[in-house]
């Protein structure tokens, strides 16, 4: 009862803190971490503890592939080798970096202890990143090298630790024998989540008119990935990310559009109430473990954490830019003589360089690794450290995800950065394409014979849309309410059955746009939600029709 308690005060927090988010002007996880320290704190507030295994299984699955699902093939595909560079080289550089750092300034630390903390710490978050960088317009290759690095790096960091609590359990390592074992788990991980989501999708196919049956597929894709990689000791994350890829490429074909907007409205609460739940958790853990360091005094735990946070801060910062450089010479000497690159361009790569650099917020998979550490050893003694290891990871995520999250908007107002990629424009001319394409299909491939008067009312508020924005450089119109105007002047009745053949054309071009990777991802995910919307105004006005 006490736990029921607890959670129902911790989500009537949840609802009232997103209440006045706004009006504070912090990043969400940033304000929930900081809250959940407090109440900590508070005496007589029911605390509840994370359980690691409840985190990896019901809390993990579900955060990961809402982000893979909001991810992009063709970006992740093309931005590959810096996501793979940051998720696999960077973690294991962190885990090695951080492990040297503790053994030498820290005298209770034996190295396999320092390796343990090392992996624990070495990858950021996916569901922090992406809280913290939504809405700052940030430059379409940083999003997405971001949000690519942050899918794929905890399967890493995971891999490290597991070899690391070996090696603390039995006292020895064999290199080529975790580097075998880690290709064996990455690779066995994503074919099962790749073997996860066709069969997925064969079953999205089968059921695409029933949309409650198939948001409810949605939510149990996650777990099943995830229980299988498992089952098979394999990768459950690397499983869940790739499955959700996989899904997010198909899904304009496997979902009708009520699927798409019930599966929105359930995902969005559902992440939504992880994601508070989890962050208030975080900063819950720090009194409970403050209480088993009585033997250190907090000035030498801080000093601890600072050294910590700020390797992890700065191996980070360096490996960017040494990576970075070191790519930007590749691409020079293979282009040779033709590659020019003004003044400008060279200032904007290194700012959003430093940005990749600086945002490095650790959260969920850190502090439920770190709580995954067992409280005694088989021969039954203690597990040497694991309160002293638990704050620091603390203090790392503190630091990571409360001064570099609160300073990430300010960092973007000093360099001045924009994007590059004017999702403005993008869409400006998506619309056109989708608009002139549409005029071609009416006056060529319209399978309904319209008189010549009703067609030329058809093809009418589409010539009215290519006319607005062809003269436009930016959409500061909305040409969805100049196609509305037209729309009024139509006869319902002889050219519904023409509406209906327009929108499947739209539909199939969108969806081919989609897999050919032509136009940016979220601007057609955004005229997506645009033709569901449509759509559904379009199927209730059959419905009026047969009544």
């Amino acid at each position: 009862m006490q736990h029921f308690e607890a959670v129902i005060l911790i989500l009537a927090i949840l609802v009232g803190l997103s209440a006045i988010a706004d009006k504070i002007k912090l990043p969400f996880p940033i304000l929930l971490v900081i809250t959940g320290t407090i109440v900590g704190i508070v005496p007589g507030f029911p605390l509840l503890i994370l359980d690691p295994a409840v985190v990896f299984l019901l809390f993990l699955p579900p955060l990961l592939y809402d982000a893979a699902s909001h991810t992009s093939w063709h970006d992740f595909r093309s931005e590959m080798l810096p996501i793979s560079t940051l998720a696999i080289a960077l973690v294991f550089f962190t885990t090695v970096t951080v492990a040297a750092t503790a053994y030498y300034f820290i005298p209770e630390f034996s190295l396999p202890l320092a390796f343990a903390l090392g992996a624990i710490v070495s990858p950021p978050d996916a569901v922090a990143a992406s809280s913290i960088t939504k809405g700052l317009q940030l430059n379409r290759r940083v999003t997405t090298i971001l949000e690519g690095e942050s899918l794929v790096n905890d399967a890493s960091a995971l891999i490290a630790y597991r070899f690391s609590y070996i090696a603390i359990v039995t006292g020895s390592f064999v290199f080529w024998e975790a580097g075998l074992q880690f290709l064996l788990l990455v690779c066995g991980g994503t074919l099962c989540g790749l073997v996860t989501g066709y069969i997925f999708v064969l079953m999205h196919e089968k059921i695409k008119r029933k949309s409650i049956v198939s948001t409810s597929l949605t939510l149990l894709t996650p777990f099943v990935s995830y229980l299988f990689a498992e089952m098979l000791h394999t990768s459950g994350v690397l499983a869940v990310v790739s499955a959700g890829l996989f899904i997010s490429w198909r899904s304009p074909r496997i979902f009708s559009y009520q699927t798409r907007m019930r599966s929105k409205s359930v995902w969005d609460t559902l992440i939504f109430i992880l994601n508070g739940f989890i962050f208030l958790l975080i900063g819950q853990q720090l009194p409970t473990v403050l209480k088993d360091l009585k033997n250190y005094s907090f000035e030498i735990l801080l000093l601890y954490g600072l050294i910590i946070s700020s390797v992890v801060i700065l191996v980070r910062i360096m490996w960017v830019f040494a990576t970075a450089y070191s790519q930007h010479i590749f691409q020079y000497k293979m282009k040779g003589a033709d590659f020019k690159d003004t003044q400008s361009e060279r200032v904007n790569i290194w700012k959003n360089v430093l940005i990749v650099g600086w945002t490095g917020t650790r959260g969920i998979v850190s502090m439920a690794t770190a709580l995954s550490l067992p409280l005694t050893m088989e021969g039954g003694g203690l597990f040497p450290q694991r309160s002293l290891i638990l704050f620091l990871t603390f203090v790392v995520i503190f630091v990571t995800l409360v001064i570099q999250g609160m300073s990430l908007p300010l960092l973007i107002r000093i360099l001045g950065v924009t994007p590059a990629d004017q999702s403005n424009r993008n869409e400006l001319e998506l619309q056109l394409f989708l608009a002139q394409s549409i005029i071609y299909f009416i006056e060529n491939d319209l399978p309904i014979n319209l008189e010549a008067k009703l067609k030329d009312q058809v093809k009418a508020r589409y010539e009215a849309t290519v006319n607005q924005l062809s003269k436009e450089t930016e959409m500061e119109d909305n040409p969805i309410e100049s196609m509305e105007e037209h729309r009024l002047l139509i006869p319902l009745a002889p050219i519904m059955a023409a509406e209906i053949e327009i929108s499947k054309f739209r539909r199939e071009l969108l969806i081919r746009l989609h897999e050919d990777g032509s136009f940016d991802h979220q601007t057609i995910k955004q005229l997506e939600q645009e033709l569901d919307v449509d759509d559904l105004r379009l199927n209730r006005l059959l419905k009026r029709e047969d009544e």
